[in-house]
């Protein structure tokens, strides 16, 4: 059984009975209701965009710099929670958090190939912009995305900030096991959330080949996040990623620990980086 996998088992043994499920979504209600209670008012929005119901959800003033944070594999918007209720983000960011498609509440169960999922999320935020700077965050597959959605956009994305992103291949464990859960009726006994992902990080691993060829569009900050003990995407990805996008301006902070999640154990550390983001423009 490859780690990745052993690891993915390891953390649903942990998790409650709703994440057990994998599920991995809050509802719009309870949502509100947290938000409320802290003193927030978060504002869910559901877009259709190319035949597709994208969620996310916004807080903070629209006549702020916009930062969009995307989750990993699988995931919500919710994974972000925490970073949309830091106040001084709020002071600084109109900030929206997605649930990519087939996540969240964003066609729920359904898989989407990363460049059709880049495309849906290009329109989304095209249509946000209204001329102010844009800054996109994404975590794990969620970086992957990221890269993509703003080789679409090169002019109007101002800076990018992929924590532990995802892109070279040929780091990855080949996980042969995915594509069989991939088929029309075998890939039906996955629970929640893991259909899509094994979905799409199949997808990833058997088509990513041909996606990086245009991330040299891409020419803003961008600043790159990694654990150097990262068990799931190798830490080799940020010289990929820095060879892949020879005209952006990179910045890469590497951590002697935290693994794979470093979006939570090293929040600290990446506020900062959040927050300059706007200075840099």
């Amino acid at each position: 059984m490859k780690k990745r996998y052993i690891i993915l088992l390891i953390i649903l043994a942990a998790l409650p009975l709703p994440y057990l499920l994998l599920n991995m979504r809050v509802s719009d209600k309870d949502a509100i209701a947290e938000f409320k209670n802290k003193g927030f008012s978060l504002q869910p929005h559901t877009a259709l965009i190319h035949g597709h119901h994208l969620h996310y959800v916004s807080i903070g003033s629209d006549t702020l710099p916009t930062m969009v944070f995307i989750h990993g594999s699988p995931g919500s918007w919710y994974a972000f929670r925490d970073y949309l209720m830091d106040t001084v983000l709020q002071s600084r960011y109109h900030m929206i958090s997605i649930d990519r498609p087939g996540f969240g509440y964003s066609d729920f169960g359904e898989g989407v190939h990363l460049p059709e999922q880049a495309q849906i999320v290009a329109t989304l935020i095209d249509s946000i912009r209204h001329g102010r700077p844009v800054y996109l965050v994404g975590h794990s597959l969620g970086g992957t995305l990221v890269a993509l959605a703003a080789a679409q956009l090169p002019d109007s994305i101002d800076g990018l900030v992929l924590i532990a992103g995802a892109m070279d291949t040929l780091t990855e464990p080949a996980e042969k096991w995915r594509g069989f859960f991939t088929g029309p009726l075998t890939r039906y006994p996955m629970p929640g959330a893991l259909r899509p992902s094994t979905e799409e990080e199949w997808w990833y691993k058997t088509e990513m080949y041909h996606y990086p060829d245009h991330l040299d569009r891409i020419h803003c900050r961008v600043y790159l996040l990694h654990a150097i003990d990262d068990q799931i995407v190798d830490i080799s990805n940020v010289q990929y990623l820095k060879n892949a996008m020879p005209h952006a301006i990179i910045s890469v902070k590497q951590f002697e620990t935290g693994g794979h999640f470093i979006p939570w154990n090293h929040k600290d550390s990446i506020l900062p980086i959040l927050l300059s983001q706007s200075k840099n423009n």
